[in-house]
């Protein structure tokens, strides 16, 4: 695994530490958006449909140091939106760093260059470089020519610089696995660190919803994809036993608890993916959010979700809980073939809501009566 040591003994002391007193729910990975604007308009992203008034947006430095000690989670992932677009955004890591925490940067790399001296190397800090495939699948994805190319760059840069630099990759239905095999090696020769992999989630708002995976054809994909490994190994930033679930070999719930989501309208209900609601504090979040009313098997918008967000913190406290598991599925590898793992049954699921529009109108007229007092006081 790509996971450094120093970083899994710290995650794994303090799951174990969540287990031995008793915690039912707890944060494994924070997911902190400082700000929605990006500078690609991806047609699988959920993120950059917002109005001017919201993209506009920034959660401050002090905000985000107020939601990492408040979620106290030992790894915090800077997403967006594109972070590096935040005017503040090395004040925002080094104040991370401080606080002991591993903190890892996701960008399309358009920016890194450029901004890659505002940081230092650092065994708290990583990169992490969208890139969806090859040259020709990235820059379709991403929907803009040059892309890969640029990102491609800027890894060879961070890497040059000392910097440990990861790829994070999503792959929706059109993914074959002999390329995607072929991409990972591709990735390994360049001198990354890891891979995280997931399959793309139909976010609500994304203005394409015809490529993402059903769960068989997730399994189906990432059996082609691991049945293609070959004598150079590939190094993810994940743990086994969620790769193990993609899959198809074991049998997990979700757990959103695990990632929490802090953005500009507050910490989101339920999760990364869905935007159901906002809590004022992560006491709140925690604690009066119905979470038995999500996750596959319970709601609809679920039925077909295997991303990371959701199952890696699953795969991880299964790994500390059992370890004797783990460790024999780390011994046996990844099973390609035979009969797939039972999966959650979805009869019982209670239909879709469609609410992810009330957080919106409510923001906007915050910005809105913001701006009429400003414009009184001024008058």
């Amino acid at each position: 695994m790509a996971v450094p040591l120093n970083q899994a003994l710290r995650v794994g002391a303090y799951v174990l530490k969540q287990h031995l007193i008793g915690r039912k729910r707890y944060p494994l990975v924070l997911m902190l958006e400082p700000l929605f604007r990006c500078n690609l308009a991806c047609a699988g992203c959920g993120k950059i449909d917002y109005p001017a008034e919201i993209l506009n947006q920034r959660l401050s430095v002090a905000q985000c140091m107020e939601a990492i000690d408040e979620c106290g989670a030992p790894v915090v992932v800077v997403a967006g939106g594109e972070p590096l677009l935040h005017r503040e955004i090395d004040q925002i890591v080094e104040g991370a760093i401080a606080r002991k925490k591993f903190v890892i940067v996701c960008t399309n790399a358009l920016l890194l260059e450029k901004k890659m001296h505002l940081f230092r190397p650092s065994k708290w800090f990583s990169w992490s470089v969208h890139l969806d495939g090859s040259r020709a699948e990235h820059d379709a994805s991403v929907c803009q020519d040059g892309v890969y190319d640029r990102a491609v760059a800027a890894i060879r840069a961070a890497k040059y610089r000392g910097f440990r630099t990861i790829i994070n990759c999503t792959l929706f239905d059109n993914a074959n696995p002999e390329r995607v095999a072929s991409f990972f090696d591709d990735v390994m020769a360049m001198g990354v660190d890891g891979i995280s992999v997931s399959p793309g989630y139909a976010y609500e708002r994304a203005p394409d919803q015809q490529h993402f995976l059903n769960r068989r054809r997730t399994k189906e994909l990432f059996r082609g994809i691991f049945a293609r490994q070959g004598r150079k190994k590939w190094s993810f930033n994940q743990s086994s036993m969620f790769l193990d679930f993609l899959a198809g070999n074991q049998s997990f719930h979700c757990t959103p608890w695990g990632n929490p989501t802090r953005t500009y309208f507050g910490w989101q209900r339920p999760c990364y993916l869905l935007g159901e609601g906002y809590a004022q504090t992560f006491r709140e979040l925690m604690e009066e959010t119905d979470w038995d009313r999500y996750g596959t098997g319970n709601y609809e918008k679920c039925a077909d979700c295997m991303v990371h967000s959701g199952y890696e913190a699953t795969a991880v406290t299964e790994t500390v809980r059992r370890p004797w598991r783990a460790a024999a599925q780390v011994m046996r590898g990844i099973r390609t073939e035979g009969r797939m793992a039972p999966d959650v049954p979805l009869e019982n699921q209670r239909p879709a809501e469609y609410v992810f529009s009330r957080h919106v109108q409510t923001a906007l007229a915050r910005i809105h009566a913001h701006k009429d007092n400003v414009a009184d006081v001024a008058d």
